[in-house]
């Protein structure tokens, strides 16, 4: 007959070859080497599906409202940029050539974007307005949302926080904790661990996007001067970045300084 301790040994050992067995990429890293394994649970065509969804609902209510691509010279703008940077994302993953592209502006005070998972991608008209993007920093903001979604940042958020609450669920129910306790723990992961994964997606992102934008032709030194426009813009009042899920504008100046030696050559042989 065996054991308690083995059984529980043997168990945790099958999660442990069962959560390694799921760790992989989808994605190559450019020249910025954004190349890791990642925690993927769930499959690409559950979430496309959610994200398809969400979109189009996104859209009708949009319509009803009447602030769907209400800006045609806005709408040209985001488009015309958008579609000099999807040919350039078959250097991260081929298949991606194969997405459903698609682009829409919302009139909106916001200061938004995003890139769901398969291509739909979203921009607020105050992101642009507000503060007065230029065209190579529109390419900034939006190659790095096209970044997120060719990383599949959100299917591995969703993975790492299935594989976590587990984790929290069965320590506590082996340490004989109280339900108090392990929604305590639950809590720290996502104000801690889980913002330090969203804050790693971001600094990836920027450096994916970076590289979109310089191989489309955009100038790359604009995500020096975009986030300097958000860092104004923000009035200094974001969250201190450790508890925050983005980084600090102050890093992410620093960090597109750092890589611009290696995406400029990109830019140049485009000019």
């Amino acid at each position: 007959m065996t054991k308690p301790g083995r059984l529980l040994r043997t168990v945790t050992l099958l999660g442990i070859v069962s959560l390694l067995s799921s760790c992989g990429t989808t994605t190559s890293g450019g020249a910025v080497g954004a190349d890791r394994s990642q925690l993927l649970l769930v499959s690409s065509a559950e979430l496309e599906e959610m994200a398809n969804q969400q979109y189009t609902e996104m859209k009708s209510d949009a319509k009803n409202e009447g602030t769907l691509n209400i800006d045609p010279v806005m709408f040209k703008r985001v488009n015309t940029i958008s579609q000099r940077l999807i040919p350039q994302t078959a250097v991260f993953r081929g298949d991606a050539l194969d997405w459903d592209w698609e682009v829409n502006v919302i009139e909106s005070d916001e200061l938004n974007a995003f890139c769901m998972p398969g291509g739909r991608i979203m921009v607020y008209s105050g992101l642009i307005d507000s503060i007065a993007l230029n065209d190579n920093e529109i390419a900034i903001v939006v190659g790095h949302e096209i970044a997120h979604a060719l990383r599949e940042h959100s299917r591995e958020q969703v993975s790492q926080a299935m594989a976590a609450q587990a984790a929290i669920d069965i320590g506590a129910s082996l340490l004989g904790l109280g339900s108090v306790t392990s929604v305590m723990a639950s809590s720290g992961y996502k104000a801690l661990v889980a913002s330090k994964f969203s804050r790693d997606d971001e600094s990836e992102s920027d450096s994916i996007g970076l590289e979109l934008a310089a191989r489309a032709g955009y100038d790359p030194r604009a995500g020096v001067t975009l986030w300097e426009k958000m860092i104004a813009a923000s009035g200094g009042n974001a969250p201190s970045e450790f508890l925050s899920s983005h980084p600090a504008g102050a890093s992410r100046v620093k960090r597109i300084q750092a890589l611009l030696p290696t995406v400029m050559p990109l830019y140049q042989a485009t000019q």
